[in-house]
């Protein structure tokens, strides 16, 4: 069973369908998740782009030669020109493919580790150092089809690279089908390691909400969904938990476990043989072009990205994202990311020190004195300003980790060697179509001035700590009732910047109540103008 995700434009936590196909599984129940390099030769690739190009040229020719005067000289002279930037597109596409492929020539220490674990079936032969572990995900899997396909296969090859003896693996689900509570099990019965992988119903009534434009109060569907991530890590709150090196985040992607094992170990690599980071990000596509995790994505000043294909960041401010990713950097610096996989240092989520937590402490502050311990997910709070939970941790980690010193430095990367996806086909194709990908920077460069890219954010250079004046919406009175058409205004508040200020953007997204069969379970509120 093949099964394929479709996903709005946000991510996690959305309605799945799936299609049969005969080459799902190898005969003995375990579905194929690596994308087969034999699969497509490059010699076959290129020579389909070259055919294409020409297959007409021959009839072109004819037709445009058949014509007389001044109108078959200009007709000529557009063909040739025609002929001359087909042939300039075409081989400059063979030659980028063949001589100076984008992102395909990993440095020697990824190799490495990618040939001892091909090479050899020793447990726990991608983990060199043996690090513990811990592993979270929080899945809406409503068929059972994740957990008991591509997805749960790989995480158990994943296990087996980092060895069982040193891996925590934890899986929340809310309100799973009967089918998925029966992969659930299944996938815990075959696991060696140590596993929490929970479903129970997570009450609407421990999930803060907001009054509408309407009077209707409606679920925030961040406020959930840093619920939900949340609940996956409540095994790291057990009183005799093991003291863990590195948090690996999985969302429900389609992923090869030795990119995960490099994700890990190979990000920022330093001489000491150990990485350097406070967490590293994969790059997920919802297609063989297309990257999809926008929304949680901001590059080193705190811009949001570009149009989502390569180089993905655009080039305002000093563009430090942008050029790192040309410059074909593993460990490309960014304010935050997730990607679909994120790998953290643990220490942030383990601290057992007095405080609490960011999700207590960092949204609620007034006084700029932010006391919290460990690490957890969040949303902001005004009603019509929505920032990603996977953009607010990482905001909340440099904070933790280096204070109110947001501008040199994060300690938070970007790796665009370690690619996902949203489906098998898509990443079997990621391995060429990244080959080209040094072709596009002037094409993206175009398209994001003409779109407006990067979106406005008035609050993107506030630092935590400082006293700001924000536009903050009120209604007049304290709560409506549905129907009501409550009145409020935007107006001026004097309040002191916590973490995370340029994840946010102007919008309301909230939980739909009973979707339908098929329908996505969340949308957009409109938004009160800003005068």
């Amino acid at each position: 069973m093949v099964s394929r995700y479709h996903r709005d434009e946000q991510y996690e936590l959305l309605p799945r369908t799936s299609d049969d196909s005969d080459d799902s599984t190898d005969g003995t129940g375990r579905s194929h998740y690596r994308p087969r390099t034999n699969d497509i030769k490059l010699s076959t690739w290129v020579t389909r782009i070259a055919r294409l190009a020409f297959r007409n040229t021959r009839s072109l020719y004819t037709k445009v030669y058949r014509q007389r005067g001044s109108r078959g000289l200009l007709s000529r002279s557009s063909y040739w020109l025609l002929i001359a930037l087909m042939s300039f597109t075409t081989l400059s596409i063979i030659f980028t493919a063949a001589f100076r492929p984008s992102y395909s020539r990993p440095p020697d220490h990824y190799q490495i580790l990618r040939r001892k674990c091909e090479e050899s079936k020793e447990i726990g032969r991608g983990n060199v150092k043996n690090e513990k572990i811990f592993i979270a995900a929080s899945l809406h899997d409503p068929e059972g089809t994740l957990v008991g396909g591509d997805w749960g296969s790989a995480v158990a090859d994943l296990v087996d690279l980092l060895g069982p003896q040193n891996v925590h693996l934890s899986v929340y689900e809310n309100d799973a089908s009967s089918q998925a509570k029966a992969a659930l099990e299944h996938m815990k019965n075959k696991l060696q390691c140590n596993s929490s992988l929970l479903s129970e119903h997570l009450p609407a009534g421990d999930i803060p909400r907001v009054i509408t434009p309407l009077g209707e109060s409606k679920m925030k569907r961040i406020a959930f969904l840093a619920e939900v991530r949340n609940r996956a890590l409540r095994p790291l709150e057990a009183k005799e938990v093991v003291k863990f090196d590195k948090l690996l985040f999985i969302n429900d992607v389609v992923f090869d476990p030795i990119d995960a094992v490099n994700l890990l170990f190979s990000t920022n690599h330093q001489p000491s043989g150990y990485t350097q980071y406070q967490a590293a990000c994969a790059v997920d596509f919802i297609n063989a072009f297309k990257f999809y995790d926008r929304f949680a994505l901001r590059d080193f000043e705190g811009f949001t990205s570009g149009i989502p294909f390569y180089p993905w960041f655009t080039d305002a401010g000093q563009a430090t994202s942008r050029r790192d990713v040309l410059a074909q950097k593993d460990a490309v610096r960014v304010r935050a990311c997730w990607g679909g996989m994120v790998a953290f240092e643990a220490k942030w989520f383990q601290n057992t020190s007095p405080g609490g937590t960011t999700q207590d402490s960092l949204s609620e502050s007034t006084d700029g004195d932010f006391k919290v311990s460990s690490l957890r997910f969040r949303h902001e709070e005004d009603p019509f300003w929505e920032a990603s939970e996977c953009c607010l941790i990482h905001a909340d980690l440099t904070y933790l980790r280096h204070g109110g010193n947001t501008t040199n430095v994060s300690g938070i990367f970007m790796n665009p060697y370690i690619r996902v996806a949203y489906d098998r086909q898509t990443l079997r194709w990621l391995p060429y179509t990244r080959r080209v990908e040094r072709l596009y920077p002037w094409i993206h460069s175009i398209l994001d001035h003409i779109v407006g890219m990067p979106q406005y954010n008035p609050r993107r250079q506030e630092n935590p700590g400082e006293e700001v004046v924000e536009k903050v919406w009120q209604y007049d009175n304290a709560a409506g009732k549905p129907g009501n058409h409550p009145q409020g205004s935007y107006r001026e508040k004097k309040r002191t910047a916590a973490p995370g200020r340029f994840c946010g953007i102007r919008r309301l997204m909230v939980m739909k109540q009973n979707p339908k069969q098929g329908e996505k379970n969340w949308e957009n509120v409109p938004l009160p103008s800003v005068s």
